[in-house]
């Protein structure tokens, strides 16, 4: 299966909670992940976290699948093939 560049957006309620079981997702999959930026504001209870990864559809659907067991996590994503845009989420 060809992997594409996909782009994931995870929204955490709760954050300072739920961080230690996210990252521990996030480690599963860091092999596949090329960037990672967030928004660690300690004011608000939710943080935002924006991934680069290079997976194809099943390596995508697994870590979405993972992140969404997580209470309080919304993860939306899309994949940037050669001819196709995917959104899901």
């Amino acid at each position: 299966m060809a992997k594409d560049i996909c782009v994931v957006g995870i929204l955490v309620d709760g954050r300072a909670e739920k961080a230690p079981e996210v990252q521990q997702v996030l480690t599963r999959h860091g092999s596949r992940i090329l960037n990672r930026s967030g928004i660690p504001d300690p004011s608000r209870r939710r943080g935002i976290i924006t991934l680069t990864m290079e997976a194809d559809d099943d390596e995508r659907r697994m870590l979405e699948q993972e992140l969404q067991q997580i209470q309080g996590v919304v993860v939306k994503s899309v994949a940037l093939g050669p001819s196709l845009t995917q959104v899901s989420g």
